[in-house]
């Protein structure tokens, strides 16, 4: 199994709703891409963040779904649209779990 863990990091100038279009729009993507088992989302509350809005875990089945995940249209959708939004900065950690 595989656990993709994302920070994303906004524009100061981007909108709580324009963030919480983001998470509607990743949830959306539960039950559309083949091997995705879990995928959790959320607005960063911790004084610790470095300035990091939005954490996101997705756990999938082997490391091809994942690379399905990247290159699927809905995904890229969501990126155009964080793009448009203010993204300055995201941290990817993927590892392999028992």
């Amino acid at each position: 199994m595989i656990e993709h863990i994302v920070l994303v990091k906004f524009s100061p100038n981007t909108l709580k709703e324009h963030i919480d279009e983001v998470i509607r729009r990743t949830k959306a993507l539960r039950g559309v891409i083949p091997g995705l088992i879990d995928l959790q989302e959320g607005h960063n509350f911790s004084a610790r963040s470095q300035g990091y809005e939005l954490g996101l875990t997705v756990r999938f089945t082997n490391i091809e779904s994942l690379d399905q995940y990247q290159v699927h249209p809905k995904h890229k959708e969501i990126r155009k649209y964080m793009n448009e939004i203010g993204l300055l900065d995201i941290i990817v950690v993927d590892f392999e779990i028992d």
